[in-house]
Parts: C-alpha cells; structure tokens; sequence
C-alpha cells in the first residue's frame, strides 16, 4: 500500500512541479517577446518534457533502462492518442499554421531514425550523440523559423508576471522535478517486482501517463482557447525531446536496452500514432470530438493490448 503512496506522490511532485516550471517559462518568453508557436515548440515542449527526461536518467542509473526506454515510447504514444484525443472530446481545434508542417515533418523523420536505431538492440552513446545533434539542427532551424515570423506572445496570455515571480516558478520546478522523479521510480520499479510485471510494461503505462500529464493539462487549456498553435507546439515539440533529448542523454550515461516487444510492437504503435495526424496538419483538417472519440479509443486499445 505504502508504494502506491509513494508512486503517486512522486507524480504529484512531478505534475506540480512541471506546472511551476512551464509557467515559469512562459512568463520568461513573454517578456523576451518570443512567438507562441517558437515557445510551445522549445520552451514549453522541453518544460513539459522534464519530467521524462529525469524519470529517464534517474531509471538508467537505478538499473531499470527498460522504465526509461518504455517511458519514452509510452509517452510519445500517449501524447497523441490520449493528451490530444481527450480534449477534443470537449471542443473542436482547426490547424491553419503552416510552421507546424515543418515542424511535424521533423517529429517523422526522428521518430523514423529513433526507430531505425532501436532496430539494432540497443542505444548506445554513438547513437546519442546522432540523436543529439539531430535535436540541435532541429532546434536551430526552429528559432531561426521563429525570428523571421515573431509574435507578441505575451498578447496571448496577458501581462506578465514580475521577474521575482518568473524565478521563483522556475526554481519550484527545477528542484521539485529530481525529487519527484527519485520518489517515482523507486516505488514504480518495487511495485513492477511485487506484481511480477517488467520495467518496460510499468513504463509504458503508469509512469507514461503519469509524466505524459503536464501536456495533458497544457493542451487542455490550449484547446479551450483554440490555440491550435500552443496545442500542435506542444505535442510535437515534446515527442521531439523524447526521442532525441531524453534518449539521446540518457545513451550517453549508459547504453539503453531495447526489449524485443519494443521492436516488434511499441515502435510501431508510436510511428503509427504519430501518422495518424498527418492529415490534419497537411489538409487544414478540422479535430472535431469525432477524432478525439477514435483516438482515445485506440488508446484504450493498445493499453489492453500491452496489457493483456
């Protein structure tokens, strides 16, 4: 009983300390007078992101790489399928941003090479080291997009807070991410040995959704502001750091594991979730409660099918 507390207090560390750190940020680029689309695709995408990064590092360092492969995997699926799919069972989202196409091309060819490399067993540091220089061409091409097109973010979420503030977010966030994370994972792994379930199944389900809710609660406000920038931004910004930030660190530490149920079913879901909104990005197709009903279905779906 004591390690379902502790698990969930280390989720609720991380959730709150996400939020702190993300609000933080955005306050920061307000007053630097950064684009929405820039900070959802870096700023925000990387706050909301931390989370699976130190959960990660820290599941690399305990011992357990197949919580942090299956953290990666299970929240880059979960980000479609369910922190998209589950808003849009509330409102409609129409995209319109051509930025975001380039950006989404750079989420495929990622998500394509990330799997292209696991095909091989295992992510050692020369992968990282590919993983991380495709996030910092990805990222420069980004601000570089950004400069040529800057809004005045700071109309979009009103005055920005004082500088003492700003800090003081970032600061809870900052120290209150390792903490959760430490506490997360420790029980998260107990808890897989005492139910006699792998590291990889309690990655892709429990600490993936968990660590998936700091998208889940940005997207939530952005679709009820039809901010299809800060939506899009998001998810695809966030699936980017995943794959190449948060594998490509934690390859570099030690090499990564790849289970073989990774390779010849995870991998798959996660490209297939990733192409299946192609269509609305490309087409100025309309996420209407429809879409949303079909995505969380197929997310249901596939946490029986791992599961089961």
């Amino acid at each position: 009983m004591m390690l379902w507390f502790f698990s969930f207090l280390g989720l609720f560390l991380l959730l709150i300390s996400g939020d702190f750190l993300v609000r933080g940020a955005i306050e920061l680029s307000s007053r630097l007078g950064i684009s929405a689309l820039l900070v959802s695709l870096t700023i925000v995408a990387f706050g909301t992101s931390a989370p699976e990064l130190i959960v990660a590092i820290k599941a690399t360092l305990s011992g357990a790489p197949g919580l942090a492969m299956g953290n990666v995997v299970g929240s880059n699926i979960a980000n479609i399928l369910l922190v998209l799919g589950l808003p849009l069972l509330l409102v409609r989202l129409q995209t319109d941003i051509a930025d975001t196409r380039r950006s989404f091309v750079f989420m495929i060819f990622a998500s394509v090479l990330f799997v292209f490399l696991g095909t091989s067993g295992s992510f050692s540091w020369p992968y990282g080291v590919v993983l991380l220089s495709l996030l910092i061409f990805i990222l420069a091409d980004t601000f570089r997009q950004g400069r040529q097109n800057v809004e005045n973010f700071e109309n979009k979420i009103g005055k920005s807070k004082s500088w003492s503030t700003i800090i003081f977010f970032l600061l809870l966030g900052i120290v209150g991410l390792p903490l959760g994370a430490d506490i997360l994972v420790k029980n998260a792994s107990l808890l897989a040995k005492d139910y006699g379930i792998s590291d990889a199944i309690i990655g892709l389900t429990l600490v993936a959704i968990g660590t998936s809710l700091p998208e889940l609660a940005t997207t939530f406000v952005a679709v009820m502001r039809n901010k299809a920038d800060v939506v899009l931004g998001n998810l695809i910004g966030s699936n980017i750091f995943n794959l190449l930030a948060i594998i490509g660190i934690t390859s570099l530490i030690f090499p990564v594991p790849v289970d073989p149920t990774f390779i010849s079913f995870d991998f798959w879901v996660m490209l297939g979730a990733s192409f299946i909104i192609a269509p609305f990005i490309f087409l100025n197709m309309q996420f209407n409660r429809f879409s949303g009903f079909i995505f969380t279905m197929l997310y249901g779906s596939y946490l029986v099918s791992i599961l089961s």
